[in-house]
């Protein structure tokens, strides 16, 4: 039987690859592979044969991606559909219904509870509805993952997964708590009556492109997305198509907005430098160590620096200056929660967020139950192997920040020694970030800070605070989403200010902080994390100034 199957597998075959050199309209997928290639691995690899004599197979091991391919015939009733294990797929979501951001949660659960591995989110976008504009705005996203599910199996348990989460047949282009829909996969053009890959729509809707691209890096990362480039109806890839509708022109205007999700809000992170307030809890804190450590003290601060224009409040309990000694968790929780929790009920605090400085992953886990906003690791998860499960599993937003070794080897030589300190900064820092998102936290959670004064000389703080667009360039060949994540910078009363301007006392650097973080400003920071909070606000609001106007005059 076993001859009789491989001689009619490989006659089959042939005559298929003879039959059509292009597929077909009945074809449900097809991708081009030469006869070498099928003839190379029919013998060992997975073909699903259903034929008019009812012959089946579907026992023998799977090929390998170059392979990827599935005929069919109209004339004929044989299919012959050959398939790697796994296929590289990117997924739309959409939703207007409901909390969009749960929504979108629960469906990540539920695809990877229905076999797809995500890999990659793009960032998160608010957008005006289309076609029928009498509906709430969407939030809209693409993820990028991996599957052993075929394209219409895929296409099942997405339809599935809309039906369970409540959405119904209704009108076309109308209101729905989720839609998920198949933009690529694999290297296949499919076309049945159920399935269009890629729709023929894709390139004309700003709310998909901008995602997809995100989904992306400047640099083609494998074959698989050098063949999505090539799916687009112009010339020059999915760049060339999103360049097309306007692009990154299009950020930031009423049909299309990029946000962060905080809680139950999205931020808009974009429209405005937001200014965080530094509150320290500890005794030995560079600048102002031992100054707020009673509640009374921190409650007072908190309401000074929101009343100077505080969007944020950064509350510290560890020490990470040069040299800083670690402290227990119960200790740092001992001094964070009881002010954690005054801060939260200051009606001031309305509207601000709360972020809180940690690199202890119990104490993460503690200050997010009581009511912090933002967690904020200057280590990006390397002092411990659990912060990123935690901050996955919490849903707040991440701030990685780039350190080499912890607070007492961070200045070491070693340390110190890079080859390009912008280029070394956004690799190190992307990596970590991609541990991150590996671990659960989708990308359209986290900031970014390259870490002044972290692992860093005169100069080297000197070249990030200069070339921040060139920080964001390097992650863009890797990953287009991370490039557009907020960029925190945070040169407050730093060292470095000190041994420029002759300032030994860390409290006569607020005029050199002010300049440092006006050029950061102007070079696309857009969070500045400061002592001196009323100054560097008016900073702040007049350089946003010239940024728009520098916009209005195109």
């Amino acid at each position: 039987m076993a001859p009789l199957l491989s001689q009619y597998l490989i006659h089959t075959g042939r005559f298929l690859l003879r039959r059509f050199s292009e597929p077909p309209p009945a074809v449900i997928a097809a991708v081009a592979a030469s006869r070498a290639c099928f003839h190379r691995y029919y013998s060992s690899k997975s073909l699903s044969l259903v034929s008019s004599i009812g012959l089946q197979c579907s026992t023998l091991k799977s090929l390998p991606a170059l392979c990827n391919s599935a005929f069919s015939s109209s004339a004929t009733t044989t299919t012959v559909e050959v398939q790697s294990t796994e296929h590289e797929v990117v997924i739309a979501l959409g939703s207007n219904i409901g909390n969009r951001m749960n929504n979108f949660r629960e469906a990540l659960r539920l695809m990877k509870r229905g076999g797809v591995c995500v890999t990659r989110h793009s960032c998160l976008y608010e957008t005006a509805p289309v076609h029928v504009t009498d509906q709430p705005r969407f939030l809209n996203a693409a993820v990028r993952g991996v599957t052993k599910l075929g394209p219409h199996e895929l296409l099942s348990v997405l339809k599935t997964i809309e039906k369970d989460m409540g959405r119904e047949d209704g009108i076309r282009y109308g209101p729905r708590p989720l839609d998920l829909d198949i933009l690529f996969y694999g290297k296949m053009r499919i076309s049945s009556d159920k399935l269009i890959i890629p729709h023929e729509r894709l390139w004309e809707r700003s709310f998909v492109l901008a995602p997809l691209v995100d989904l992306l890096g400047s640099a083609v990362d494998n074959d698989t997305v050098a063949h999505w480039h090539s799916l687009a109806i112009h010339p020059g890839g999915i760049f060339q198509a999103w360049e097309r509708l306007g692009g990154e022109s299009l950020i930031g205007q009423d049909g299309i907005q990029r946000v962060l999700p905080i809680g139950d809000r999205l931020w808009n992170f974009s429209n405005k430098t937001h200014v965080m307030g530094i509150l320290n809890l500890t005794p030995d804190s560079f600048s102002d160590g031992g100054q707020f450590q009673s509640i009374d003290s921190a409650v007072s601060r908190v309401r000074s620096m929101i009343s100077d224009g505080a969007d944020i409040i950064d509350i510290g309990a560890q020490s990470t200056r040069p040299m800083a000694s670690r402290i227990s968790s119960q200790e740092e929780l001992d001094r964070l929660l009881p002010v954690l929790e005054a801060v939260r009920g200051m009606p001031e605090m309305e509207e601000k967020l709360i972020s809180v400085d940690t690199f202890n992953s119990e104490v993460a886990s503690e200050a997010i139950s009581n009511g912090a906003d933002i967690l904020n690791d200057v280590s990006a998860g390397t002092l411990d192997p659990n912060m990123h499960k935690v901050v996955a599993e919490s849903g707040v937003p991440y701030m990685a920040m780039h350190m080499r070794g912890d607070p007492c080897t961070m200045q070491n030589k070693e340390n110190l020694q890079y080859d390009d300190i912008c280029k070394d900064v956004a690799s190190e820092l992307y990596l970590r970030v991609r541990d991150a998102e590996f671990s659960g936290i989708p990308a359209w959670r986290v900031m970014i800070d390259p870490g002044i004064g972290f692992s860093k000389n005169v100069d080297h703080n000197l070249d990030i605070i200069m070339d921040l667009p060139k920080i964001r360039e390097e992650m863009a060949k890797r990953s287009i989403a991370v490039s557009h994540a907020p960029i925190l910078i945070g040169p407050s009363r730093k060292r470095f200010l000190g041994d420029i301007c002759g300032r030994p006392e860390a409290t006569d650097r607020d005029a050199a902080t002010v300049a440092s973080v006006t050029a950061g400003i102007l070079g696309g920071a857009n969070i500045i994390r400061v002592h001196d909070v009323r100054h560097n606000a008016d900073a702040a609001k007049l350089c946003d100034a010239m940024l728009r106007r520098r916009r209005s005059k195109g």
